[in-house]
């Protein structure tokens, strides 16, 4: 069988599947890097690992080898790629396509009702139902949209990103969470992690750090990234006399952040809906923190199973997440229990070698022509949960899996 993987471009979320599926697969696996990486994301460290990949393929470097490469494929997985001109021929010939994407509609679904776009929607999928062309959804309401345009009928799949699970000796790694004040006292690290931008709302880490000041908890806030609100933070820290309890690191290598997580004791992941995925979800759970997570964030309700391996909030409720946040900041022991279930999610099922393992069979039950999904985690069916029911959905309040 041959594999191959489209899309705008690879990155360190993208590596560790795509590495584990080239020592399975050797030359019968590539993967095609349709446009060069984006400037702010080479800043952050992304593109480092790129050039000594055996594996890639830059398709505005070999456009003809790459096209020969998607055409005659056994299987080809297409995604993150705007311009349908790589994948049309092959969907036109009726070859086995897996699509994975993001959201549709993220800025949402009442964006569904414009004609030109409803056109392009039935042009791109809807047109390929009853076609071999199956849908990997990267995010918890991916399959709701593309529910409103009646593609991929049974054909939609649980995905997600796949960054690289570090192996820890449990004990040793909650040891690293220890930390203690100038007064001796157990001291809560907190990390927030990300591009300081609207729709993470970064401003909920220092409202926070606000009020565990004024309840006097014991804690230090890590502010790792930067971005348009860098000035904004800043400032309400400066205004709020939060100083000596928040530190700005800027924005650090993907390696340095890890290790933050390692020493956090809580992560926040304060996102809405237009954060289309989230993979610093499964770097701080593999970290073990005790995550406190929005709702509307498309990895959310995939990952995490609210107060066994992580909290959630309703997306908005700034009270809930408060709550939350200083009810984990006083119990050191729901803290460890959270953070070795999130530990052992990442590490037993939503990690790159398992990913890959499961894609790999999927393929070939595909080239049998049958389509096996898996009875839970990456591959199995993605349930339809429209955003507006995402919170309930993940409190486990719905009593099924629509």
């Amino acid at each position: 069988m041959k594999l191959t993987i489209v899309s705008n471009y690879i990155n360190h979320h993208q590596i560790p599947m795509s590495s584990q599926l080239y020592l399975r697969m050797g030359s019968d696996f590539a993967f095609i890097q349709t446009q060069p990486m984006e400037e702010d994301r080479v800043k952050m460290g992304w593109a480092n690992e790129v050039k000594s990949i055996p594996y890639l393929k830059l398709y505005y470097e070999e456009p003809q080898v790459c096209a020969d490469l998607i055409m005659d494929s056994d299987v080809v997985v297409f995604g993150g790629v705007e311009d349908e001109s790589y994948i049309k021929p092959r969907l036109n010939a009726g070859k086995i396509v897996i699509r994975a994407s993001e959201r549709l509609y993220r800025e949402g679904q009442w964006k569904s009702i414009s004609p030109r776009g409803r056109k392009k929607k039935y042009e791109d999928h809807t047109q390929y139902r009853d076609k071999q062309v199956y849908l990997l959804c990267h995010g918890a309401y991916v399959a709701s949209d593309f529910e409103i345009v009646k593609a991929y009928p049974d054909k939609k799949f649980k995905w997600g990103y796949f960054p690289a699970v570090n192996e820890y000796d449990l004990n040793t790694l909650f040891f690293r969470k220890l930390h203690v004040d100038s007064k001796g006292n157990r001291q809560v690290r907190i990390l927030w992690a990300g591009r300081f931008l609207k729709l993470k709302h970064p401003e909920y880490a220092i409202n926070i750090a606000r009020y565990l000041k004024k309840e006097n908890i014991s804690f230090h806030l890590d502010m790792v990234g930067g971005g348009e609100l860098d000035k904004k933070l800043k400032d309400m820290t400066a205004k709020y006399g939060l100083d000596n309890e928040v530190t700005f690191h800027g924005f650090r290598e993907p390696k340095a952040v890890r290790r933050f997580m390692e020493e956090a004791d809580i992560f926040l992941f304060t996102s809405n809906y237009l954060e289309g995925w989230g993979a610093v979800l499964n770097e701080s759970m593999n970290s073990g923190c005790a995550v406190v997570a929005g709702h509307g964030i498309g990895a959310v309700p995939f990952l995490i199973k609210h107060g066994e391996n992580g909290m959630v909030y309703k997306n908005g409720d700034f009270k809930e997440f408060r709550d939350m946040v200083v009810a984990l900041a006083r119990d050191e022991k729901l803290r460890r229990k959270l953070g070795e279930n999130a530990y052992k999610t990442i590490h037993d099922e939503w990690n790159p070698k398992e990913a890959a393992e499961r894609l790999y069979n999927f393929c070939e039950g595909l080239l049998d022509g049958k389509a096996v999904p898996c009875e839970s985690g990456p591959l199995s069916i993605a349930p339809v949960i429209k955003p507006k029911d995402g919170y309930a959905y993940v409190r486990r309040e719905q009593s099924s899996e629509r």
